[in-house]
């Protein structure tokens, strides 16, 4: 019996949940797929041609080369999964990715511009349907930012989460479904713990699952939320941009902490790639391969490496002068 469109897609999603990924953006372009062929008649997966594939993708119109590409790649992935399960003898995909032309730098905040950033943050005003907006907004990007959390990861967290006691913050189903243990400083455990007052004070029976970040008591701020507050604060604050380098945004947090790690690393005398395995431990990632994505070169980093550099080199140098 040929498989059906719908019920291979359904067969590679419990397949890739199976592995721990989330895969939800995936699945709503997969059922897109699934509708296109559909409404043009297509049910059986040996009825997909490529000219049908090329026809669905030109319907989604992508003008960034990596949403393209991404989207290509996920029904690419479908089709070779189909291939491997024997319910496909070859894939009908035939459509080339687009060739990425630029790759803009994210924005590397430093700490003064983290400082106008959280400092704009706690200045928001309240209204009804937010109260503690700015201490929440002003803790949400200071756990983006002092420990590299990103943004779901910050807006998700429950009040059972926070282990003061220890100083360890407990983020659950991060990337790929990880969950880990992420310790703090006293800086970071000041802001955690004035964020659990005041969720306590607004709810004094302590509900371990309750949210830490909430403005109702009952569901968890939005990372989107949370992301739409961020560019309109950055927009008040009219922060510098370098040529090539991507306007700021609530992820490049993220990166910001990674580049400020290695940072500081340099100037502690420290070989970073001797340590780069415990960054990658503690932002959640599979392999530091993933880690090194995050570690854009700045005109800091580069004056650190610079710096370094001629004190190895010193010595032949003053050898050759001899």
């Amino acid at each position: 019996m040929t498989e059906t469109v719908h019920s291979v897609v359904e067969g590679f999603l419990r397949h890739k949940r199976a592995l721990g990924r989330k895969y939800r953006s995936e699945e709503c372009e997969l059922r897109l797929l699934v509708r296109f062929l559909e409404e043009r008649g297509v049910t059986a997966l040996d009825q997909v041609t490529s000219a049908l594939l090329e026809d669905f993708l030109a319907s989604r119109p992508r003008t960034k080369s990596r949403s393209f590409n991404h989207l290509l790649g996920v029904v690419g992935c479908l089709l070779a999964w189909a291939v491997g399960q024997q319910l496909l003898d070859v894939s009908p995909l035939r459509t080339r990715r687009r060739r990425v032309t630029t790759e803009r730098i994210p924005f590397v905040f430093n700490t003064a511009q983290a400082r106008q950033l959280l400092g704009a943050a706690t200045a928001l005003a309240d209204n009804p349907r937010a109260p503690h907006r700015g201490e929440t907004y002003y803790s949400i990007f200071a756990l983006c930012y002092g420990l590299g959390l990103r943004a779901g990861e910050a807006c998700g967290l429950r009040l059972g989460d926070v282990d003061l006691g220890r100083a360890v913050l407990v983020v659950r189903g991060g990337k790929f479904g990880k969950s880990r243990l992420v310790p703090f400083g006293p800086r970071i455990g000041d802001v955690l713990a004035a964020q659990v007052r005041r969720r306590r004070g607004a709810a004094p029976a302590f509900d371990a699952h309750a949210p830490l970040f909430s403005f109702n008591g009952h569901t968890c701020v939005r990372p989107g939320t949370a992301t739409a507050t961020f560019h309109r604060l950055i927009d008040t604050l009219d922060l510098p941009t370098r040529d090539g380098v991507s306007p700021p945004r609530l992820h490049d947090l993220r990166h910001s902490f990674a580049v400020g790690r290695l940072l500081r690393w340099y100037r502690e005398g420290v070989d970073p790639s001797t340590r780069l395995h415990e960054l990658s431990t503690f932002l959640g990632h599979v392999d530091p391969v993933s880690t090194a994505v995050y570690l854009k070169m700045t005109p800091e980093l580069l004056e650190e490496a610079n710096r370094r550099f001629e004190a190895f080199a010193q010595p032949a140098w003053a050898g050759a002068a001899r």
